[in-house]
């Protein structure tokens, strides 16, 4: 019963294979070059793009259970259209799709906006499918550590309205649950959304209030500044990149990123323990 598991390099997908496998199974990691594909232990690695018909077509012979994650690059929606027909064409009937949360929403960011449209084509073609939507990493303010450390700044623009962000690796956890869930069932489970978020809204003003505490010195939340920050990204991103992000940005201080009712919950018990707070972010984070 193979697992197919995309982004298997990724944040996501490598610890994805790492709670499989400790689940007692294996997984079929689709990478593009096997050279990076060494941590992966005990898995069967395949080389393929999703824009390479036949090397997905190889990919997906013998699958059961599709984990499908895009990275967040110009073609995104091609890639993941392409690996969904294929996916049909090859009859798997189950499918983990990662989406982001506000897709329907966020209407005019360009990466929620695709997969929004994936959603759509999972919907509309009844494919048997878990469409997991996460809120914001929190491990994402890895890229502003020393920032945060060393400046005594906290910069990304989260705003002041709220977003439920999430530990990563509570996300993945919760993929390769819900990969297993599909996999074991005896008949392919219909459709079905679920919000992954953290345990708590947060602010830039509140999260420079945690890292003050547990830094014992403060940090001033300095992120309001959106064209700032497109100009910041751009010296690492392409200016497309930047612009998306700068989109999102937006939404996220006029809107917030907030998980529905119950969503905690859920998550909980799917866990079998609480989910990993900002706090508890920071607090590694700072210790080393």
């Amino acid at each position: 019963m193979t697992i197919l598991v995309t982004g298997a390099t990724g944040m996501i997908g490598s610890q994805v294979i790492k709670h499989l496998r400790s689940r007692g199974y294996g997984a079929r990691a689709l990478v593009r070059d096997p050279a990076k594909a060494t941590l992966l232990e005990g898995v069967e690695v395949v080389k393929g793009d999703m824009l390479d018909v036949d090397s997905m077509r190889a990919a997906m012979r013998g699958v059961r259970t599709l984990f499908l994650l895009n990275a967040v690059v110009p073609d995104e929606f091609t890639q993941a259209m392409i690996a969904l027909n294929l996916a049909r064409e090859a009859g798997i009937e189950r499918i983990v799709y990662f989406s982001v949360l506000h897709s329907d929403t966020y209407v005019d960011v360009p990466h929620f906006a695709g997969k929004h449209a994936i959603e759509r084509m999972i919907e509309q073609t009844d494919l048997k499918a878990g469409i997991l939507r996460p809120a914001y990493f929190i491990n994402n303010d890895m890229s502003v550590k020393d920032t945060i450390l060393d400046g005594g700044a906290y910069p990304m623009p989260v705003g002041e309205t709220g977003l439920a962000m999430v530990d990563a690796r509570d996300i993945a956890e919760v993929a390769a649950i819900e990969l297993l869930r599909r996999n074991q069932a005896a008949v392919p489970i219909q459709r079905e959304v679920i919000e992954i978020v953290g345990p708590e809204l947060l602010t830039g003003t509140a999260i420079a209030g945690i890292w003050s505490e547990v830094l014992g010195r403060p940090v001033e939340y300095v992120g309001g500044d959106l064209a700032r920050f497109e100009l910041t990204m751009r010296s690492s991103w392409p200016s497309w990149a930047a612009l998306d992000m700068r989109m999102m940005a937006q939404r996220f201080q006029s809107e917030g990123m907030l998980g529905g009712d119950g969503a905690v919950e859920r998550l909980t018990k799917m866990l079998g323990r609480p989910l990993r707070s900002y706090r508890d972010f920071a607090a590694e984070v700072a210790g080393g």
